[in-house]
């Protein structure tokens, strides 16, 4: 099966009158874009066809399809989408994506409250943080259920990027809009495990249920490929190094700074490489961190296309996934979920018992040290390259683990449990 392949549904024709409900799926991004909000909510609403006319709200692409002008109405794999306006200044100054929340929001209640009808369900992503309290608003009023999808929670994940203080007013003023929208809510789902027990705390005494949907891997264009037919490392002039791999965001949430400090005082050790793919507001900084010290052990690399994954995933001995302090229950790195499929052992930068690191050791896939202990760190790096003859049985049970529990149809199966 394609990834762009509906899932096929199992309902059977005396479940058939599920179909004639409507589910709206809104969100920011949607296709043609492919970064990962985009590409997850296409796949949910396209895996749900068979079971709901499923219409979707969305925005023009801002992100991967950047400077891409989609109709403001076509029907794509049997869903219906309505794309609002919205504008598309540059996400990473803070001042313009508030701009561009602000106006797209607005948009989206005007289409939400002019579309929705009576009975509706509608399901919402949480991101940008705007847009739950609009699809609750525009349903409540035409009497249609909602049910959030928490990608990532709010405000912790802005305490701990450090752009909100736990005690200030406007912390504690999400906190109160939140336990409205919770209220509300026909049910919450939510990414992570340990996004499910910090939820679950935010909606003490609200009766609202929570279930756990992870997100999955792209089993069918991503998968192990061997090492010295990579390409990319071929280009890089990598093949003799011993090559960790960071691929994807580089932003607040990411704890770059450990990895830069280790590749820092590794930087006349001909053993290792560090590889950075992607983009994000750090990146300025670790180009400029690069430079500054000489880091001729660091190779910094431009996002590269959704279809291209299986060469740079595969372009490495050890995939890199970080996140900060104060990221438990927070949030769960979708790219994790790839770095299975192409059997690659990681390497996390995560608090204990979060999602990642109940992967990590659970699936036994790799290590784990926590953000910000850059000598535990440094010390694990010297292990992994120690112990670099028996990382294989890492990289067969990534793969299993991929395979087994993180496929798309498993996803879209929960979904229509859960929606129905």
């Amino acid at each position: 099966m394609s990834e762009n392949t509906p899932v096929k549904s199992n309902v059977s024709l005396a479940d058939r009158s599920e179909t004639n409900k409507t589910l709206w799926v809104i969100t920011e991004l949607y296709y043609p874009e492919e970064t990962s909000t985009g590409y997850y909510l296409t796949r949910i609403a396209e895996g749900l066809v068979n079971d709901f006319n499923v219409k979707a709200i969305c925005g023009q692409p801002n992100y991967s399809a950047r400077g891409t002008r989609a109709p403001k109405f076509e029907i794509h794999k049997k869903v219906s989408i309505f794309r609002a306006f919205g504008t598309t200044f540059d996400k990473n100054v803070i001042a313009f994506r508030l701009i561009n929340m602000l106006t797209l929001s607005f948009s989206i209640f005007l289409k939400a409250i002019t579309k929705f009808k009576k009975g509706d369900r509608v399901l919402v992503v949480t991101t940008p943080p705007s847009l739950p309290f609009i699809a609750a608003f525009a349903s409540l009023f035409k009497g249609c259920s909602y049910t959030l999808l928490i990608h990532d929670n709010y405000p912790e994940i802005l305490i701990a990027a450090g752009k909100a203080d736990s005690r200030s007013i406007s912390v504690k003023f999400l906190n109160f809009c939140n336990r409205w929208l919770y209220k509300y809510a026909a049910k919450i789902i939510v990414v992570g495990r340990d996004m499910r027990e910090l939820v679950g705390e935010k909606t003490q005494g609200l009766d609202i249920p929570i279930e756990t949907i992870p997100n999955w891997a792209e089993l069918e264009t991503v998968k192990p490929f061997p090492r010295a037919e990579n390409r990319l490392l071929k280009e890089l002039e990598l093949t003799e190094k011993f090559v960790f791999l960071y691929a994807g965001n580089m932003g607040y949430p990411n704890d770059i700074e450990s990895i830069i400090w280790c590749a820092e005082k590794l930087k006349n050790d001909p053993r290792f490489q560090f590889v950075f793919l992607g983009a994000g507001v750090k990146k300025k900084w670790l180009e400029r961190e690069v430079s500054e010290n000489n880091l001729t052990n660091v190779t910094l690399l431009a996002p590269r296309p959704r279809e291209e994954q299986n060469i740079f995933l595969n372009a490495c001995d050890v995939a890199l996934v970080s996140l900060v302090k104060k990221m438990w229950g927070v949030s769960m790195p979708s790219r994790t979920y790839n770095i299975l499929a192409a059997g690659k052992p990681m390497l996390a930068i995560t608090e204990k018992d979060s999602e990642l690191d109940r992967v990590v050791r659970e699936e036994n896939v790799g290590w784990s040290v926590a953000p910000d202990h850059k000598e535990d760190l440094l010390a694990a790096i010297e292990q992994i390259y120690a112990e670099r003859d028996t990382i294989s049985d890492k990289s067969q049970n990534a793969r299993n683990a991929a395979l087994g529990k993180y496929s798309l149809e498993s996803a879209v199966q929960n979904y229509r449990k859960c929606l129905n």
